[in-house]
């Protein structure tokens, strides 16, 4: 077992529940490995503006913060360290995908703000753009828009649910902003802990010395993971930090 000195937690379907609640446990725990000395960095697909409040809520704001899969990396929440950005062409083109396919539901995370299939961006040129989604419970269209990005150059592929598919720039994913985060902590990799539900923690958790997947986990994400932990409805970030992080 590792000294584990940063602890670098997915959102949704892991430290939230079915709510988008932080559960009483999972609070208490966060705070001990807080007060033990471990950094505990948010590690989102959620953009800046929406994962702020958790992060605050937790008592993080000393603590980096890896929003949009890894699109951006605050040093802390008041501090920008890293943006790596979209190209405008390509969102030009993703969106073009979105509407060839009609009922499926698309957004794209710019710095400006959040746009979607009901308002989109007036010029695309104008924003600085991080991420690109598809929404779809049919998975055989969804398999399909699939199928045509992974034909194409520059982007990095991921999911935070099995209906939906997340773009990044290539080379973005939170396993690369964890290691940027480290790199800026001085700690190795080796100390690092992930813990997540989806394809977009699959990367992290493989990377890291400690990953861990979440009961309610896609199967792969599990396959991929060093431990299997409760569900988001058990307190299982609590559980990680009791028999894992605090014990070492």
């Amino acid at each position: 077992m590792g000294n584990y000195r940063l602890l670098a937690l997915d959102l949704d379907g892991t430290t939230l529940n079915d709510r988008s609640e932080i559960s009483a446990a999972n609070r208490e725990w966060i705070a001990k490995a807080s007060e033990a000395g471990v950094t505990v960095c948010v590690s989102t697909g959620r953009g800046y503006d929406s994962a702020l409040p958790f992060a605050e809520q937790l008592g993080l704001s000393e603590s980096p913060m890896i929003v949009v899969n890894g699109g951006e990396i605050w040093s802390k929440p008041s501090e920008l360290h890293r943006r790596t950005t979209l190209p405008a062409e390509k969102v030009m083109k993703l969106h073009r995908l979105a509407e060839r396919h009609g009922d499926t539901w698309f957004w794209a995370y710019s710095t400006q703000g959040i746009y979607n299939k009901e308002r989109w961006a007036g010029d695309t040129y104008d924003f600085e753009w991080l991420k690109f989604g598809y929404y779809n419970e049919d998975t055989k269209v969804l398999g399909s828009i699939l199928q045509e990005l992974q034909g194409w150059e520059g982007l990095e592929l991921s999911n935070s649910s099995p209906y939906n598919i997340e773009v990044n720039p290539a080379g973005v994913s939170k396993a690369t902003a964890i290691e940027e985060v480290c790199r800026m902590l001085g700690f190795k990799m080796s100390e690092a802990v992930a813990v997540g539900d989806s394809l977009n923690d699959l990367a992290a958790i493989r990377a890291v010395g400690l990953g861990v997947a979440m009961g309610n986990a896609q199967d792969e994400v599990k396959a991929g993971a060093d431990v299997v932990t409760g569900t988001n409805l058990e307190d299982g970030v609590a559980q990680v930090i009791q028999q894992y992080v605090l014990k070492a």
